[in-house]
């Protein structure tokens, strides 16, 4: 049987439509379900094609947003307030209450830091809808693998039937 009146038969008894009909989506669902390959993983998602750039962004999105990060910066701050409360007993403070200079300092952190974050969930978000697409297409095939698998043990099912029905007509006198 050819390719193509095996892909038509496929998506008319499962889907109801013609093959040329159907979505990209369902076409490939349809061709997997021809040549009973496994589905895999999806190529895009397998391979990690970030530049240095967006690696740097995803790790510092990551230490960013993490409680060992809150703990430590928290450290620091409390350190940098004590050392200049302390100094400033001996008028050595570098940076005097009001701490100005901290001020800045976590002005210029948020400033950088924020936007790195939106990139890096920019770009997670990317990589999950195509996670959800190729979710979406391998539950689409074991939905469709089930109808067909349904439809045969129903076949089976009235071959079955039939077959005892013409013994049991055999066995009558």
């Amino acid at each position: 049987m050819t390719l193509k009146i095996r892909q038509d038969e496929l998506s008319q008894g499962l889907l109801g439509a013609p093959y040329a009909d159907l979505t990209p989506v369902q076409r490939s669902v349809v061709d997997l379900m021809v040549s009973e390959a496994p589905s895999g993983v999806s190529p895009v998602l397998e391979t990690d094609d970030r530049t240095f750039w967006e690696r740097l962004a995803d790790t510092v999105a990551d230490v960013g947003g993490s409680w060992t990060f809150i703990g430590l910066f928290s450290c620091v701050l409390i350190g940098w307030a004590v050392l200049n409360l302390g100094l400033a007993r001996f008028s050595s403070a570098f940076d005097p209450y009001p701490f100005i200079f901290l001020n800045l300092m976590l002005s210029a952190v948020a400033a950088l830091q924020a936007p790195v974050i939106m990139m890096s969930q920019k770009r997670q978000a990317v990589r999950d809808r195509l996670a959800a697409e190729h979710d979406y297409t391998v539950n689409l095939r074991a939905e469709l693998e089930i109808m067909r698998l349904h439809d045969r043990l129903e076949l089976s099912q009235n071959q079955m039937a039939r077959i005892e029905a013409a013994l049991a007509a055999l066995a009558k006198p």
